[in-house]
């Protein structure tokens, strides 16, 4: 009687327990389901608002986008003309800054992962990296404007430049830093076990791993500064005419779509969307050109 008493009660636990696991199973599915549920209304939500902006751009900006706007220079209200000079001033000063800014970030990411990992001075490196990072635009705009506008006396191409680089290092620097930390420890071993020197596996071993991260890191800085309108206005100012004078006041894209945009006049407004439709194609296609570039085989 005991055994068979013992028996039952077993099997009652194991009832128990299986009735209990498949309670906590179905619990786990019900939350399961609303999780899913709130993170496709999150998505859903999001791309709407990402189509819209993107249909009111391509909708906008075609129309207001002509040859005139490709060659002429920006008008006076109500008359006709482009945006050449705005369209070569942000493609000379963001080329600079990519130029100043790149090999700054790359240097010093390479510095703060692979020389200096754990050290004191890596760390301040950080600390003061992740200020800039996190540091309004207008920011760093009144800074150069402070440190070299108002004291050579004028606006100038080279002043939002620096800008402009000031914003670029920050994002290279902890990109570059981020993706040569994922390269496995065992690339470097085994290119050391061969006896190459630490430059070397460096720039052909790790940067090459790394490349795809990095190039993006670039095309994320590019991107940002493209459409940036705080720093230039308080350095390059604007220049309604054309001017390759890096030491004279220059137009921008991104300056001429503010003042264009706040404007009543309905053919600066047509100017400012053709200007947005311009970085919008030109951010996707620099996107474009780094997928192609880095599916590329090594």
């Amino acid at each position: 009687m005991s055994a068979v008493h013992g028996t039952g009660a077993g099997l009652v636990q194991a009832s128990d327990r299986n009735a209990l696991r498949e309670r906590r199973f179905a619990q786990r599915k019900r939350v399961n389901k609303v999780a899913l549920a709130l993170s496709l209304a999150a998505m859903v939500f999001g791309v709407f608002w990402l189509v819209w902006i993107l249909w009111e751009t391509v909708r906008l900006g075609v129309a207001g986008l002509t040859w005139a706007t490709l060659t002429q220079m920006t008008p006076p209200p109500n008359e006709a003309g482009g945006l050449a000079n705005a369209i070569y001033g942000s493609f000379l000063m963001v080329a600079l800054a990519t130029f100043v800014g790149t090999p700054v970030g790359i240097m010093a990411g390479v510095y703060l992962a692979e020389y200096d990992n754990k050290g004191w001075l890596g760390s301040l490196t950080r600390f003061v990296n992740d200020i800039l990072l996190s540091a309004p635009s207008i920011v760093i705009g009144l800074f150069v404007y402070a440190v070299l506008v108002a004291r050579y006396k004028t606006f100038s191409g080279w002043a939002g430049a620096i800008s402009l680089a000031l914003i670029v290092i920050p994002i290279v620097i902890r990109t570059t830093e981020n993706m040569l930390l994922l390269v496995p420890a065992g690339l470097r071993e085994a290119a050391y076990a061969l006896g190459a020197p630490k430059w070397k596996v460096i720039s052909s071993i790790t940067l090459r791993a790394a490349r795809a991260g990095v190039v993006t890191g670039i095309l994320l800085a590019v991107a940002r500064v493209s459409g940036e309108t705080a720093p230039l206005l308080f350095t390059a100012l604007s220049n309604q005419f054309w001017t390759s004078k890096l030491s004279e006041p220059m137009a921008s894209l991104p300056v001429t779509i503010f003042k264009f945009a706040m404007s009543p006049y309905e053919n600066w407004q047509q100017l400012a969307w053709a200007g947005v439709f311009l970085i919008t194609l030109a951010v996707l296609g620099l996107n474009i050109l780094a997928r192609v570039l880095t599916r590329t085989k090594i």
